[in-house]
């Protein structure tokens, strides 16, 4: 699992806010249609600070898919000028969401298919897009959503405008999904990776290998590493690691700050 049960977004750091959420205002939880009539939950926050061209985000959760931490993620956006929607990955084979720390989701994991997430998320990006306008979106993804963050960087039909990956893992062939790494040829930029140095389910040379990959391969990216910071630092109890999820947050909304063209190039 990527985040402790009770795990909570950090706040935005102090000159980033812009709207701050008022009167207990909070996501709103959508039952949407994926390409293959697959129902499915997402759930989606918009900001009153937004400007036309402020790109949005797709936020990629963790294998327990929408869950509160996510949920609670996506209000946080806004409060930068973002528009967000999370993507519940499960409607396929566990219902509509949302989950709660009882979902049992390893066996709904590996039921996954690329199509399927895929599916889901270009299904999520079009109901935000009938909402909000026809903005760039760019997928933030966190552990087994970072991998699908990457692989969706493949997918060029989606029209991403970019993605970034928290601690995305690099071996995608664990649960039957192409293996990141070995993919960096069929993606388009621009690309940011944030990862722990201290995290053990993602070795340093691994994330090394991946950025000279990358780099071989063309793709504009930035490959940001934490020394000291574990798996799943971005959370708000982990005070010995509020730092590092501060320039986490700093760095992904100045790459949302960067995608700003409507209809420019797109992933």
């Amino acid at each position: 699992m990527c985040f402790a049960p009770d795990a909570r977004p950090p706040e935005l750091p102090a000159g980033l806010v812009r709207a701050p959420i008022a009167g207990g205002a909070g996501a709103e939880v959508l039952e949407l249609t994926s390409g293959d009539g697959t129902r499915f939950s997402a759930a989606v926050a918009e900001s009153p600070a937004a400007e036309p061209d402020a790109p949005a985000v797709a936020i990629l959760p963790d294998v327990r898919g929408l869950y509160p931490f996510y949920t609670e993620l996506a209000e946080r956006f806004p409060e930068a000028g973002h528009h967000a929607v999370v993507v519940d990955y499960f409607g396929r084979t566990a219902g509509l969401g949302p989950r709660d720390g009882d979902f049992e989701y390893m066996l709904h994991v590996q039921a996954t298919t690329l199509e399927g997430v895929q599916g889901d998320l270009a299904a999520a990006i079009a109901a935000l897009r009938e909402r909000v306008g026809d903005v760039p979106v760019v997928a933030v993804g966190f552990c087994f959503g970072g991998t699908m963050a990457y692989l969706a960087a493949t997918n060029h039909g989606l029209g991403l405008a970019g993605v970034v990956a928290f601690y995305g893992g690099l071996n995608g062939a664990r649960f039957g999904f192409p293996n990141p790494p070995d993919v960096v040829g069929d993606m388009r930029g621009p690309i940011l990776g944030l990862f722990g140095g201290a995290d053990q389910g993602i070795p340093g040379e691994a994330v090394d290998a991946f950025g000279a990959g990358l780099t071989a391969a063309g793709v504009e990216h930035e490959i940001i590493v934490y020394p000291g910071a574990p798996h799943s630092f971005f959370d708000r109890r982990q005070d010995e690691f509020a730092d590092a999820s501060a320039d986490a947050w700093r760095r992904t909304l100045g790459f949302l700050g960067g995608r700003r063209q409507a209809g420019a190039t797109a992933v």
